[in-house]
């Protein structure tokens, strides 16, 4: 469930899941509002709740698609594993 409000132009454009060792790491999703787009995070610590960082607004689908691609890629350096959902 997305943590802001959705209207008549939104749209989720993709979520990436990272996991290690079969534990989730993390979770992206990127919301395009139409005006700008929007990425939020779940980040899941080894214990403890998971966290909730940002949400991280950018102008456009390229600027937030390129943030999460960064994000991916040093997931995937870490060791992680990253599925689309």
């Amino acid at each position: 469930m997305s943590l802001l409000r959705p209207h008549s132009s939104t749209r989720e454009l993709f979520v990436r899941h990272a996991k290690k060792e079969g534990r989730s790491v993390a979770l992206l999703r990127a919301i395009d509002y139409g005006e700008s787009c929007v990425v939020e995070t779940e980040v899941y610590p080894p214990a403890g709740d998971p966290v909730k960082p940002g949400p991280y607004t950018f102008a456009d689908a390229h600027q937030a698609t390129a943030f999460v691609t960064e994000a991916v890629e040093s997931l995937m350096y870490l060791g992680c594993d990253v599925y689309a959902e």
